[in-house]
């Protein structure tokens, strides 16, 4: 446990150092390409849903998939702050934001947290949600990708590299291109990440852990910031 928090100790200290604008160096002893943050970058992360939509629910535990969201997108938010990144973060309870829920709330819910994401003009957006299947056995992560966006697709390849990457991945997925409202709020890079199958029994019990909560919350981080450079 040491040995790991002091992996994800050095890499955030790396980001300090990019985000602040130093050149980074030599590996090697060839000079690796000048990274510079000319500009603080800001980062929304969109918990998804909320309120009276709670999303999916745990096939055993019953949890809702908007307070798995919220709690992924929270420890998310740690790991940027604590890189020197401004995080934005559209819903911060257990809330929805669309006001009354009357017909229609969902997509009032939904043009919120797009006058959020350009209201701060942000650089990347990172939408947190749980996925579902009917088949039981589907698990694992999976980023997602407008189709039109290059950077949209990087990021979220960069991404689904670290989900693939945690000791807990039985099978690697893929990133793939969705055609969803919440990746189009922005030109700038935007990824949904569905963390898990709350229809899996075994991904339902990996997500009600705060542990393993957090290890994903940084597979995102970890991915997110290699686009940066």
């Amino acid at each position: 446990m040491k040995l790991i928090f002091f992996k994800k100790s050095i890499i955030i200290a790396a980001c300090l150092i990019v985000t602040a604008g130093v050149v980074i160096g030599v590996c090697c002893g060839v000079a690796a390409s000048s990274v510079v943050a000319t500009v603080e970058k800001v980062i929304v992360i969109d918990a998804g849903h909320g309120g009276v939509d709670a999303g999916v629910y745990g096939v055993e535990s019953g949890v809702r998939e908007s307070d798995i969201n919220l709690a992924i997108a929270k420890q998310l938010k740690g790991y940027f702050t604590d890189a020197g990144f401004k995080v934005v973060l559209t819903r911060k309870d257990n809330g929805g934001l669309y006001g009354l829920p009357t017909k229609g709330f969902k997509m009032r819910d939904m043009k919120k947290r797009k006058q959020i994401i350009e209201d701060c003009n942000a650089d990347m957006v990172i939408s947190i949600h749980q996925n579902s299947c009917p088949i039981p056995s589907k698990r694992g992560g999976t980023a997602f990708f407008d189709k039109s966006s290059e950077s949209g697709k990087a990021l979220a390849e960069a991404i689904q590299a670290e989900l693939n990457g945690l000791e807990e991945c039985v099978k690697k997925n893929s990133a793939l291109a969705g055609d969803y409202y919440m990746l189009k709020c922005t030109d700038n890079p935007s990824v949904i990440v569905e963390c898990g199958f709350l229809t899996n029994a075994e991904d339902d019990k990996l997500l009600n852990s705060e542990e393993y909560r957090d290890k994903v919350a940084y597979a995102v981080f970890k991915g997110a910031i290699s686009c940066f450079a």
